[in-house]
């Protein structure tokens, strides 16, 4: 068989693997939606501005109403994860020292080693039910979220989207400084009533069995639940698949939506994204930031994409990730090499922004929940129905555009590309430190930013 060269194959990465309707203009998105506009407005007609706990006790039988809900895994499910995990067959250790040939063996013994003997589950799921979880239905799917409104009067509601390998894990270090911002150094000014959905596929949401759910869909879910909640104005945050739902949030412009905060935001300027796909070298002229901007764009591409390369192709081989948790805890841990090396130290006991508990919180969540399949197939959904276009390529976004650049994110955006970018750029900073899990690696820094960003739409 014939081999393709290293240019065809980032091409093809590019077009297939990160291909998404995020690219398209705005009337790309419009024409993504031609067919459900007038249930939309059928919808948004028939939707009432009642609260979510009067909706759930109006309207019980109504599964698109707002249900409370919570959850408790059987001790057994525990018990036979612990048992999977001191059963692993290990392969051998890597020829090299360093991460080149993936997640390394040491890292991974004394991971497991934790999951098996300390750490402890129940601790995460009573934090997740300490705080109101709701179920509702859109468009035949079970959606799940966090809702907490603030006290304070006049807060700001804010729809925060995860990514992947992540979770409503990740948010759960923000929801106490941004609701109740008075007892965590800020003012009823700062204060925000947060709405934090797991995507489909994903956590505690319904997993979809047919293709269909992808960025442009779980964006107008997204407005769906909004305004089903009572939100006349609000705004979105992401990053990861976060940022592309935002992202096309701000495309499709629902009423209501003020602008979006990002901490992965796609900025890269056509002549960049074109040299990356030919696995050339960079564009002449580049300042020193944009340049560092490009190392780990160029970096990620190169030596990055392994994972999403085989959800977005042939996510249904993954059996081995749904029947070893080791497995799965790997193949969570091979996101980036930023994020990887963060998390590494943390397991050879040198904390810095997780713990080793936040690691394995999440990748428990996926194991109980038996998500690891359906959520990469947002990938496949995303790489087969949606228009090609770079996951980190300028989208035409109008609305105002928040952006905050952590420094080990896979790049880290430069502020003169935001600026080209997103027409309406209300605030950027960037960082020195902090990796793709911006809220759930630094919170403090997160909740700044969230209270800067939006300060001036108050």
């Amino acid at each position: 068989m014939k081999q393709t060269d290293d240019g065809s194959r980032r091409r093809f990465l590019k077009s297939s693997m990160f291909s998404l309707a995020l690219a398209l203009s705005p009337s790309g998105i419009t024409e993504a939606f031609a067919d459900s506009k007038s249930r939309t407005i059928q919808e948004e007609e028939d939707m009432t501005q009642s609260s979510a706990t009067q909706r759930a006790s109006a309207e019980v039988n109504d599964k698109t109403s707002i249900r409370p809900f919570q959850f408790n895994f059987p001790d057994a499910e525990l018990a036979d994860l612990r048992r999977r995990v001191e059963a692993t067959k290990w392969p051998d250790r890597e020829q090299v020292a360093d991460a080149s040939q993936g997640v390394q063996l040491a890292t991974m013994q004394k991971l497991a080693q934790y999951w098996a003997s300390e750490h402890d589950w129940r601790k995460c799921e009573a934090k997740i039910n300490a705080v109101p979880n709701f179920i509702t239905e859109i468009d035949g799917l079970d959606i799940h979220f966090i809702h907490v409104r603030s006290k304070h009067e006049n807060a700001l509601p804010m729809i925060v989207t995860h990514g992947w390998p992540g979770s409503i894990i990740e948010q759960m270090k923000i929801i106490e400084p941004l609701t109740k911002p008075t007892a965590h150094g800020g003012t009823a000014a700062d204060a925000f009533h947060l709405v934090i959905p797991s995507l489909p596929g994903y956590g505690f949401s319904g997993k979809p069995t047919k293709p269909g759910w992808n960025p442009v869909s779980i964006a107008k879910a997204w407005a769906t639940l909004m305004q089903r909640l009572g939100y006349t104005k609000y705004v979105a945050q992401g990053g990861d698949w976060g940022n592309s739902v935002s992202e096309v949030m701000a495309l499709q412009q629902p009423p209501g939506l003020l602008a979006i905060h990002t901490n992965m935001a796609a900025t890269v300027p056509p002549d960049v994204s074109k040299a990356l796909s030919a696995g050339g070298p960079p564009p002449a002229g580049l300042s020193p930031e944009e340049k560092f901007a490009w190392d780990g764009l160029d970096d990620f591409y190169k030596n990055g994409l392994g994972y999403a390369n085989e959800m977005a192709l042939r996510p249904q081989t993954l059996y081995g990730i749904v029947d070893s948790p080791i497995g799965l805890a790997s193949w969570i841990l091979d996101h980036d090499i930023r994020s990887y090396q963060m998390i590494a130290r943390v397991f050879d006991g040198k904390p810095e922004g997780l713990s080793r508990d936040d690691v394995l919180d999440n990748i428990t969540l996926y194991w109980l929940t038996n998500t690891a399949l359906s959520s990469a197939r947002l990938y496949w959904d995303t790489a087969h129905n949606l228009p090609a276009g770079g996951f980190f390529d300028v989208r035409g976004v109008k609305l105002p555009v928040a952006v905050s650049a952590f420094a080990e994110e896979i790049y880290q955006a430069p502020k003169s590309w935001s600026e080209k970018a997103y027409v309406k750029l209300i605030h950027y900073n960037k960082f020195p430190k902090g990796t793709h899990f911006a809220a759930w690696e630094q919170p403090e820094l997160f909740v700044g930013e969230m209270r800067a960003s939006f300060k001036s739409l108050r």
